[in-house]
């Protein structure tokens, strides 16, 4: 569990901040109050006694590391069965990973004297007796100084050698594109395994793009991509002594840190020279978050938007220039959005949904205050009770009355009055609620702890179970007929690993289940496309999470995102209703962020940027493919999700907008058939997890599930 801010860990650590956040623990800034001084606390969230007994070892000789590229380890504890915690210094700055997203490409003697350093490092670690292999050395472990000194950090995975046999305080874990083969279980790990995850690091740092994976290379399903290819800039020297340390054979690699620091220092005669200290060049000024732009790029020129995802290096978030609206300007736009919003408050059903989206009540970062503070005069009605309560509060009609609304009344003399009356009346068509069938299916793991797939009525009754898999199932997803569901199995919860997952076909009624996928690997997130044909999904067959394409003609499988790609991750395919486009959470320097590309995996183009501190999460299509909705948390706090939207003709442009539609988080959501609904997953603070759907303007807010069990993945029937 992730500890809160203000905690006090130890009798003597007070939480300040969450710096980062994984599968075996969490990284925090603190204090000390014991000396009054700033700390980076390591948790390891392994507590078995094999665990303890390892971590306690480590913890003792890595205390004793002195090294000006090393933080230094002050102190270790165990909290019971909660963790393991180390402590080490807290360095300021940034790290590799978020120098190079605010100013592009490293530059090629910076990358030499940061190859030093590390190199220094390395061979101090490697050296020491028992020796130490780092094993996650990587971008986002390289940390910068305000005044420009290099650091290794986070020694979470590191592992003593003690003869023939090896400890660890985590478990073996790897970073597609900066891991070798062998650190894939392929062979035993040694120095040299740290030797090429540092020259991955550079070669990262100097073209902006990871590169392809080293256990897909050692199987021959990629070739490393030359690095002057990438950059032509690179002096050949530097580029061949990159591509020597990331050999496959750990043989013909540099065989010490050492070796490999000299060589990057030959490389030119400016750093033949240098000995000692090796101190980067100090970043350009730049005020991110105050106005100020961020530094463009170095040798980062736009792509078009057709270029290819391998190609395209990794650019900074885009930023409004300070000022650069006038007042006159911005009171003209929001007169233009007032009038536009008049247009949408009509009684009736909107022509579109693109023009009842476009009114909703939204809330940006500049204008959240003054909304939060009309929030509080809204009626009580606004959140219903069942939030809190847990019981269902289900539409006994399908004609309702909307949730007070602002009513606009603009004026050519004055400014416009905001009068807060209820005003939108709705009445459905004639089809069941939700458009088409009127059901959904979810998963749910109310019987005996295993997910199964269920069916219900979209006003939440008739819930019923359609599998009995023994292994679970999870992530249905409809064919645009409302007639047979893919899903995967097994599936142990909404959070389980499917790395031995499969996909499924059945009937609409559970019945004719059979299998669609059978290669090993892990396939999972299946998203039928609209005209029947294909099925998008995920798997890691080839060494990451990426997304392939199913034809359901030819029972052919391809991979749509290149194995050269710099993007680590790439999950949740979502289709366009209304064309080829595929949406989808991609995850590039450690931060996941929403991408589109058409189904043959062309066009590669990221939707909407959000800066390094924030994931985006989940995306889903409005019903006519206008409108993007996707959720938001900010890294290392996974207790709010919030939702957000973009208009697609705004992709690549614009920053999406938040949307203030109550108690948070509202995960994974989509679109009814007919357009006016969402559904969604809510998660109490008892942890349950519940389906709910509201309309789209974020009104009737309404719990459809209550069962003490977690319900997720949940998916509206399509229209029949």
């Amino acid at each position: 569990m992730t500890l809160e801010r203000g905690t006090l860990l130890h009798k003597r650590y007070r939480i300040v901040d969450i710096l980062g956040q994984g599968g075996m623990g969490s990284v925090y800034r603190a204090v000390d109050e014991n000396l009054g001084v700033e700390v980076a606390l390591k948790e390891n969230l392994f507590t078995t006694d094999e665990y303890a007994r390892q971590f306690r070892l480590e913890a003792v000789i890595l205390a004793n590391l002195r090294h000006p590229n090393l933080p230094r380890v002050s102190d270790h504890f165990v909290v019971g069965d909660q963790g393991q915690y180390l402590v080490m210094d807290y360095i300021e700055g940034e790290d590799l990973r978020q120098r190079m997203e605010r100013l592009g490409n490293v530059s090629e003697d910076d990358a030499i004297l940061i190859g030093a350093a590390m190199g220094e490092a390395l061979t101090y670690l490697h050296s020491r007796k028992p020796p130490i292999l780092h094993r996650d050395l990587k971008p986002g472990n390289v940390k910068v100084t305000p005044d420009g000194h290099v650091f290794l950090v986070d020694f979470g995975l590191a592992k003593v050698v003690q003869g023939s046999q090896a400890t660890t305080t985590g478990a073996r874990a790897m970073t597609p594109g900066y891991s070798p083969p062998e650190q894939y279980g392929t062979a035993r790990t040694d120095p040299r395994t740290d030797i090429y995850s540092l020259g991955a690091t550079l070669y990262a740092a100097l073209s902006g793009i990871i590169p392809e994976d080293g256990l897909a290379r050692a199987m021959d399903n990629a070739q490393l991509t030359p690095l002057r290819k990438r950059n032509p800039k690179i002096s050949r020297k530097l580029a061949a002594a990159i591509e020597k340390a990331m050999s496959i054979d750990p043989a013909e690699r540099y065989q010490s840190g050492e070796e490999f620091k000299r060589v990057l220092l030959a490389s030119k005669s400016k750093t033949q020279r240098l000995s000692g200290e090796y101190i980067v060049s100090l970043p350009p000024e730049t005020e991110g978050e105050n106005g100020i732009d961020r530094a463009e790029p170095k040798g980062s020129a736009p792509m078009p938007p057709t270029a290819s995802t391998e190609d395209q290096p990794f650019r900074p978030p885009l930023r409004r220039r300070k000022g650069a609206l006038a007042p006159a300007s911005i009171l003209l736009l929001l007169l233009i959005g007032l009038v536009s919003a008049s247009w949408f408050f009509v009684p009736g059903f909107p022509a579109s949904v693109a023009d009842f989206v476009a009114g909703l009540p939204l809330v940006s970062a500049s204008t959240a205050t003054a909304t939060s503070a009309m929030a509080t005069s809204a009626p009580a009605t606004q959140v219903p009770a069942t939030l809190e309560s847990q019981t269902a509060i289900l539409v006994a009609s399908p004609t309702f009355t909307s949730l007070p609304l602002f009513t606009f009344t603009p004026s050519l003399t004055s400014f416009p009055t905001i009068t807060l009356t209820p005003l939108v009346t709705f009445t459905p068509s004639p089809t069941l609620q939700g458009g088409g069938f009127g059901e959904f299916a979810f998963a749910s793991d109310r019987m005996g702890g295993i997910p199964q797939i269920y069916l219900a009525r979209w006003d939440g009754s008739n819930q019923r179970a359609i599998t009995a898999i023994e292994g679970g199932a999870c992530q249905p997803s409809w064919s645009p007929d409302g007639g047979r569901i893919v899903f995967t199995a097994p599936c142990l919860g909404s959070d389980s690993n499917l790395k031995n997952a499969s996909l499924y076909v059945m009937n609409a009624d559970g019945s004719n289940i059979q299998p669609l996928t059978t290669d090993p690997g892990g396939d999972f997130d299946p998203s039928w496309s609209p005209d029947g044909t294909r099925i998008a999904f995920v798997s890691v067959r080839d060494g990451r999470p990426l997304i392939y394409m199913y034809d359901l003609n030819t029972q052919s499988v391809t991979r749509l995102i290149d194995l050269s790609s710099d993007m680590t991750e790439a999950r949740h395919p979502a289709w366009s209703p209304t064309s080829n486009q595929l949406l989808f959470m991609a995850k590039r320097f450690e931060v996941y962020q929403i991408w589109v590309m058409s189904d043959a995996g062309e066009g590669q183009a990221q939707v909407t940027r959000s800066g390094q501190e924030f994931w985006d999460l989940n995306p889903a299509w409005s019903a006519d493919g206008t409108v993007i909705l996707f959720s938001q948390r900010r890294v290392g706090v996974s207790s709010k999700q919030y939702l957000m939207r973009i208009l697609y003709e705004d992709r690549g442009t614009e920053s999406a907008t938040r949307l203030n539609f109550g108690p948070l988080p509202i995960e994974n959501i989509s679109f009814s058939p007919d357009g006016f609904w969402l559904i969604f997953e809510w998660v109490a603070e008892n942890g349950n997890r519940d389906i709910f759907i509201m309309t789209v303007d974020g009104g009737r807010r309404t719990q459809l599930t209550s069962d003490p069990g977690s319900d997720f993945d949940a998916a509206w029937r399509p229209i029949q």
